[in-house]
């Protein structure tokens, strides 16, 4: 999606920005999923999961959320004019060795309020992204499934320990993604992602869009922020 010309100032500014803790951040000890430090003060307490608002850090964060291949892909889907959330996702991804979290299995519909459940994400790996340290797992075809409400705990996220759902989570696929790989995903599909085994950050850029006509419901978190058209 991206080649090797495009993704070096995409890692410069990533790398720079942590270093420099420059806000808004999101932190592990924020959001407390298994393996985060138990609060701020903690050993590894100020580890950082998310870079916030992307798309206003930097112009070329900026540039590639609405880089025409993006814009075509999500046009062909949604077959109207899109829009890109600023207020869901918009971010660039951390995780780091040792104390980067593990998320468990969800759907990003779980907490976003629109007229339709129709919105898509592209996850750009700015390095490697495998296994060992910390990738994406996928349900295939889950965002098509329907699902009650005993199938997710109270945070919502999806319960593994039900026979039902471990049949499902038996399909996983888990992408191995090369350096300005994409990954392009449903909001309603079922995914995780493990801890890293690595010894160094991984970094990844990720945007939600949406079509013209599925407006984000007034007064909800997805009304916070003014959206980007991309054409």
């Amino acid at each position: 999606m991206v080649a090797a010309e495009g993704l070096a100032p995409l890692n410069r500014i990533a790398r720079a920005q942590l270093a420099a803790r420059a806000e808004p951040l999101e932190f592990e000890a924020d959001l407390q999923y298994p393996g985060a430090p138990s609060s701020r003060a903690a050993p590894g307490g100020e580890t950082v999961r998310r870079l916030l608002d992307a798309y206003a850090r930097d112009p070329v964060f900026a540039a590639h959320a609405t880089a025409p291949g993006v814009r075509d892909w999500m046009e062909a889907y949604f077959g109207e004019r899109v829009l890109m959330s600023r207020a869901h996702h918009n971010c660039v991804m951390t995780k780091h060795p040792r104390y980067g979290s593990l998320t468990g299995w969800h759907r990003d519909l779980r907490y976003w309020s629109f007229e339709r459940d129709d919105l898509v994400s592209v996850w750009l790996a700015l390095g490697t992204e495998e296994n060992d340290n910390g990738a994406l797992r996928f349900a295939p075809g889950s965002h098509r499934m329907a699902f009650d409400a005993a199938s997710f705990d109270e945070a919502k996220f999806f319960r593994a320990d039900r026979a039902d759902n471990a049949g499902i989570l038996r399909t996983i696929e888990s992408p191995r993604l090369a350096p300005g790989d994409a990954v392009f995903f449903h909001a309603n599909t079922l995914h995780s992602a493990g801890r890293n085994l690595s010894d160094a950050v991984k970094f990844s850029l990720v945007f939600t869009y949406h079509g013209c006509s599925n407006s984000p419901l007034h007064g909800s978190r997805s009304s916070s922020k003014p959206e980007v058209p991309l054409r």
